[in-house]
């Protein structure tokens, strides 16, 4: 069993964006701008979004972070996605989610500019990516798929089960892997809560990418010998064995399935840094206006 190491690979991807930051500002180029819009104090948004930021200080990158509260309007939003869409300065921006609920999402992300969309989540670039044009790819099947590939795992022709249907993790990532391509050209089969006779599923997947939102949810006796397993949940469980009274876990029974495995991600430190590096390569992709080509 070997152990997916995302710090580690995106350490790596962060190092290369710095030295390509590094060389477009030595030639007079643009640097790189991401902006981050946070609507509330959303405990889990507000980790996200400052790891974001100091991301973005390592690679040097400008960011910037707008916050607002809780009781914004919906058209007071709606315009500052307008304002950031204008702002030539600005190259690619994210609007955190959730939102609260008088806020449309939908709305929302409609207003987005599709060549601001550094998440990848407008339908103009769900649209090319599905049909295999040049995109801004959602941020975390982008990671995983950038982890297959840093670790050489092979895939195709292989078996990939994805548990899970969210517009943000499980379809693109069913999409993605079933794409022509030397780290994807997957059989997909896309599970999710109302699956019956999941564990059959399971059981053949040689890969298995896991965004369900269960803690523990997917357990040994499911899993075959030698899969590859990707674990993209992440909850917090009481414990008495940390100062905090809690710890992180993933949507995978980790110590009951790892032995199983030919590689795993850990829970924390596997998909979680990947989506933010994924993020930082979309917007320098935006800001050389690659989003097209």
């Amino acid at each position: 069993m070997e152990l997916i190491d995302g710090k580690k690979i995106a350490t790596q991807v962060k190092q290369e964006l710095a030295g390509e930051v590094k060389r477009m500002k030595a030639a007079g180029a643009k640097t790189p701008h991401l902006v981050a819009v946070l609507v509330g104090n959303d405990p889990a948004s507000e980790t996200y979004v400052a790891s974001k930021v100091k991301a973005c200080q390592e690679v040097g990158f400008k960011s910037t972070e707008m916050r607002y509260s809780a009781d914004i309007t919906e058209e007071q939003l709606l315009a500052v996605v307008d304002k950031l869409n204008q702002d030539a300065d600005v190259d690619g921006y994210i609007v955190q989610l959730p939102l609260p609920r008088h806020i449309s999402e939908h709305k929302v992300l409609m207003a987005i500019d599709p060549d601001k969309d550094v998440d990848g989540f407008h339908p103009c670039n769900v649209g090319k990516m599905v049909t295999g044009l040049p995109a801004y790819l959602p941020a975390t099947p982008a990671g995983i798929v950038e982890l297959l590939k840093r670790y050489e795992i092979p895939t195709q022709g292989k078996h990939c089960v994805v548990i899970g249907r969210s517009n943000i993790v499980g379809t693109p990532m069913a999409v993605l892997m079933s794409r022509k391509d030397k780290y994807a050209d997957c059989t997909v089969t896309i599970c999710h809560s109302r699956t019956q006779n999941i564990k059959e599923m399971t059981l053949q997947a040689d890969i298995l990418i896991v965004a369900l939102g269960k803690p523990h949810f997917v357990t040994a006796d499911m899993i075959k010998e030698g899969a590859v397993v990707v674990d993209v949940g992440i909850h917090r469980v009481p414990s008495d064995k940390t100062k905090s009274g809690f710890r992180l876990v993933g949507d995978v029974d980790f110590e009951g399935v790892a032995p199983k495995c030919s590689y795993i991600t850990p829970v924390p430190g596997g998909v979680g840094p990947m989506t933010i590096v994924s993020l930082l390569q979309n917007t320098l992709k935006a800001c050389k206006g690659l989003a097209d080509k």
